[in-house]
């Protein structure tokens, strides 16, 4: 008589150690799959930042803005205030090639209609004209030794893609000179404003 009951109580231990395997398995199972999924997720980068020939990293902005006759100086500024715009973003970036390193504003400009945009564009690209205030001219981003991109060694793209302007200034830092390369830098760096979104 003594026997069956302890048969009993020594097959339920065995069955509720195995439910208890199944379930700490189940659970270290689900713990992998869950964290071996995350490094498959791409992290959320920017997109053309080293797309194109020189690769740029972000250093101010971008910084938002309707108020394009504020964010502007000289005839820019008139010109916006008979024109108002309906958007501008500012950034800046570095970039560096062969151990010289560039500063780069990148300006967007949304204006009502295409006209307006190619009209701010022929603007700008004349000297004496003013321009929209990048973010070192106003102050908005500052370190040792900041070129200044707004100066007359600064060199200058622009491009207009529908209703939207895109100005870029650039200067090198250390007084480094080579128009050449300057000129190949801001170019590229049109594309950067495609992220501005």
């Amino acid at each position: 008589m003594p026997g069956p009951p302890a048969r009993d109580t020594r097959t339920l231990a065995l069955r509720g150690a195995g439910l208890v395997a199944i379930a700490v398995i189940s659970g270290l199972l689900w713990f992998l799959i869950r964290h071996d999924s995350s490094p498959d997720e791409p992290a959320a980068q920017p997109p053309a930042k080293s797309t194109g020939q020189y690769t740029f990293t972000p250093v101010a902005g971008p910084v938002r803005s309707t108020d394009c006759a504020a964010k502007s100086y000289g005839r820019t500024q008139a010109f916006f205030q008979d024109s108002p715009c309906q958007s501008l973003v500012r950034a800046l970036y570095t970039t560096e090639s062969g151990g010289a390193k560039a500063l780069v504003s990148v300006v967007l400009v949304g204006m009502p209609d295409s006209t307006k945009a190619k009209a701010l564009k022929t603007l700008t690209e004349q000297d004496g004209t003013g321009n929209v205030t990048d973010l070192v001219k106003d102050k908005t981003f500052a370190g040792s030794g900041t070129p200044s991109v707004s100066s007359e060694n600064a060199a200058y793209a622009s491009r207009v893609e529908g209703t939207n302007t895109t100005i870029v200034l650039g200067d090198f830092y250390d007084k480094h000179k080579d128009k050449a390369l300057l000129d190949k830098i801001v170019k590229d760096a049109l594309r950067l404003s495609s992220d501005f979104g």
